[in-house]
């Protein structure tokens, strides 16, 4: 087995608000493995993105910050790294896909100068070359016409074309690990599909890493070699995609998978979990699903579940 390019472990977020100390994520370990795809997985506020955005240093200062914790890029803790350095890295060897792209991409500027000034911010290389590898980029994509794309501004593209725009950007200095933060939200089926597929293929041709974040467990089925479900900032379950989808442990699972529509069953009531993630502020002990689960006991109230081997390669974090 080779070493995992991205190795996070025992990852503590947290962020100052009115009421207190949030712990977003607690104590996280989770590795992706040289062109391997890793789906994460859990409700909003389970801390997902939140990792993500530790993993790019991008947390919003000076409210988050990493308490403690280690995040092991190809060997090396960036979690400990100054400004100056992570900035060589981000959009670099660990590029990010983020949910809108509306609001990512710059609305007075064209496709072509933004992906231009990813490049040149780690390239040096003139504005004509710089300018050649966009529309490689673009290509690589699958963008129709992208020489007159170049030239458009977000506002003249599809939801779409321009989640593509973003990828382009993304592997535009061609990274070791590619993150993608729910990107095929407001997409419609059919383009979620393109999107997925698009992944997939993108990963396969340049060998790169994929840390896939989405509440989404049919999207993880079609992409992820590995699947991380987490609720409360913790990680609840861990395994190969298809061993967690043939025999899900952690009742938050087997409830994920229970509330998927499916076409084989048009008249069954789909099933919700009651009751939402909370908000950890201080030490809260037990499990944080415990006010949810039906499943629940004394222990599951008093004592937090450690993430424990149930089968090879399959951890889970429950008494029951």
């Amino acid at each position: 087995m080779s070493e995992p390019i991205l190795s996070i472990r025992d990852l503590k977020v947290q962020f100052a608000t009115g009421s207190g100390l949030v712990t977003a994520v607690d104590g996280v370990d989770l590795s992706v493995s040289p062109g391997e795809t890793l789906g994460v997985v859990g409700e909003s506020g389970s801390g997902k993105t939140v990792t993500a955005l530790s993993v790019m240093r991008l947390l919003a200062k000076p409210q988050g910050r990493i308490a403690s914790g280690q995040i092991l890029f190809e060997g090396r803790d960036i979690a400990r790294l100054d400004e100056s350095e992570m900035h060589k890295i981000r959009g670099d060897s660990i590029s990010m896909i983020f949910q809108e792209p509306m609001t990512s991409l710059n609305p007075v500027y064209t496709i072509g100068d933004q992906i231009v000034e990813a490049i040149r911010a780690h390239r040096d290389v003139p504005k004509a070359k710089a300018m050649e590898v966009a529309l490689e980029s673009l290509v690589q994509v699958g963008i129709p016409d992208p020489e007159r794309r170049l030239r458009s501004y977000p506002h003249e593209m599809s939801g779409g074309m321009r989640q593509r725009a973003m990828i382009a950007m993304a592997i535009s200095c061609k990274p070791k690990l590619l993150i993608a933060d729910e990107p095929t939200t407001a997409l419609d089926v059919t383009i979620q599909a393109q999107i997925l597929r698009l992944l997939r293929d993108l990963r396969e041709q340049m060998g790169m890493s994929l840390m896939l974040i989405t509440h989404d467990l049919g999207v993880v089925a079609e992409v992820a070699d590995k699947v991380v479900v987490m609720y409360g900032g913790r990680i609840a379950e861990s395994a190969s995609t298809l061993e967690l989808y043939a025999n899900p442990l952690h009742p938050y699972t087997r409830g994920l998978l229970a509330s998927r529509p499916r076409i084989d069953e048009e008249t069954r009531t789909l099933y919700s979990i009651p009751g939402t993630v909370p908000t950890i502020i201080g030490d809260v002990p037990g499990c944080r699903f415990a006010n949810r689960c039906d499943r629940v006991c004394a222990k599951c109230q008093s004592q937090t579940p450690a993430l424990r081997e149930a089968a090879q390669g399959h951890f889970v974090a429950c008494w029951a």
